[in-house]
């Protein structure tokens, strides 16, 4: 059987999709229905699946997380397939998101760092700086596994089109997140194209599949509870959705 490792953040780890996979280390939101079980299942992989929440490209590099090792140390060589998520903790993506959820009272008691989180300059600075991790990603990981098709696959889209309403998010805040995502989509792009990895552009096809949309591939704004998919995260739809789009580009070639 061929061997499939995943990487990434909890946008390919998909926290509150039931069941949890087995063995998954706690706090990793691990689920056993997320795109990688789902391909691996299709495909008839064996599957290495090391995705962690909270994950920044640092934990794919070089970094532990909790009791995990990094994630690239899971790569032998053997690999038929590795497909990656990760970059939205390095900007402070969704953190963004759930900042922009709180009432006010509660931005004002988290005051320093929510003003760091919208401050558009910052995110700029952090944006330029994980371009180039990402792209130390890309290498490394085309290092270690050298025969495996090295797959990107890039965020959901999580917010509606610029105009639409995505309560309790202010518009201001809304436009931030909005342009976090389309660089970060940009970026993760470069990378891939610079590394000789391939590209799965879920945000481009997730457009319309919004938390707020009747069909949703997210989840919108909310309190996080552990019975179901977390805020401005995937659901089982959109898991569903990237799965398909990864078999689709696996299998031109």
């Amino acid at each position: 059987m061929s061997r499939y490792v995943a990487l990434g953040s909890s946008m390919a780890a998909g926290p509150g999709i039931r069941p949890s996979a087995p063995g998954a280390p706690f706090g990793s939101g691990r689920s056993a229905r997320n795109y990688a079980h789902l391909v691996a299942e299709r495909l008839n992989l064996d599957l290495v699946d090391v995705t962690f929440s909270g994950a920044t490209t640092a934990h794919v590099l070089h970094e532990r997380q909790r009791s995990a090792r990094p994630q690239i140390e899971a790569l032998d060589g053997s690999e038929e397939l590795v497909t990656i998520t990760i970059g939205g903790n390095d900007v402070g993506y969704v953190p963004l998101l759930m900042a922009a959820s709180l009432p006010a009272i509660a931005r004002r008691l988290l005051a320093g760092r929510v003003r760091e989180l919208f401050d558009r300059a910052a995110r700029e600075r952090a944006l330029d700086d994980v371009a180039d991790a990402l792209r130390g990603v890309g290498t490394a990981v085309r290092g270690r596994a050298p025969q495996a098709r090295v797959v990107f696959v890039d965020y959901l889209t999580l917010l509606p089109a610029e105009g639409a309403p995505a309560a309790p998010l202010s518009v201001e805040h809304a436009d931030l997140g909005r342009f976090v995502c389309a660089r970060l989509e940009d970026v993760t792009a470069a990378a891939a194209q610079a590394t000789g990895c391939e590209l799965v552009r879920a945000g481009h096809a997730s457009r319309g599949h919004d938390g707020w949309s009747a069909d949703p591939w997210a989840v919108a704004a909310g309190l996080p509870l552990p019975w179901r998919p977390a805020p401005f995260h995937p659901n089982a739809a959109g898991m569903r959705a990237v799965a398909d789009l990864i078999l689709e580009q696996v299998g031109k070639n």
